[in-house]
């Protein structure tokens, strides 16, 4: 019986409401995403990075010392590289280092906040699902931007909706302020005199 808290040494274990929360956010955690993005991930940085086994904890390890998503991220840029120094480290704030440089990478090339993992979430394995949502972010932003730097199979992620642009001309402007105008004035002085409500329905 002594045995059984090994394998939580790291974590320490979860009990009560905390233990719920983290059930409930393992089953977020998608199997069939984690497979795509190992794929893009090798399609992208080249099979010298490898393969996780299979599952989260594999996933997690695989990607836990930050290098292989700086290596990724470096992949997307055109030109300069945002993260300048990928080193791999067995010590913890080396990692979390990495990781950091790669998160601020990502913001950089246009991941919003709300799609962001924290450090912990992946180094601590406390929400994988929400590592999975910043490289899906990422891989959906790819395909969007079209820099030619997308190495993968374009139905893999989400093609992100682009903002139109529309160039109006001053006149186009001014007959859209009229038309305003005119929806606006007939409801002034608008009043309910002559409506009827709760009227019985006829029926011819």
């Amino acid at each position: 019986m002594a045995t059984k808290g090994v394998g939580m040494a790291n974590k320490g274990p979860s009990y009560g409401m905390s233990r719920q929360v983290q059930d409930k956010i393992d089953s977020k955690y998608d199997p069939e995403l984690e497979q795509i993005l190992v794929e893009w991930i090798n399609r992208q940085c080249g099979s010298g990075v490898g393969r996780p086994e299979a599952g989260k904890p594999g996933f997690q390890a695989w990607l836990k010392d930050g290098c292989i998503l700086s290596e990724l991220i470096n992949s997307l840029f055109p030109g300069e590289k945002p993260v300048k120094k990928i080193q791999s480290s067995s010590m913890a704030f080396k990692q979390m280092e990495q990781i950091s440089q790669f998160l601020n990478a990502a913001e950089k090339y246009g991941v919003t906040k709300t799609d962001m993992f924290q450090t912990v979430d992946l180094w601590e394995g406390k929400d994988l699902a929400a590592v999975q949502r910043t490289l899906s972010a990422l891989g959906s932003l790819a395909i969007t931007k079209d820099e030619g730097t997308y190495s993968g199979d374009p139905n893999w992620f989400f093609k992100k909706a682009q903002e139109n642009k529309r160039e109006f001309t001053d006149d186009q402007l001014k007959a859209g302020k009229n038309v305003i105008g005119l929806q606006m004035g007939s409801n002034k002085g608008a009043t309910q005199e002559g409506m009827s409500y709760g009227r019985a329905r006829q029926i011819l």
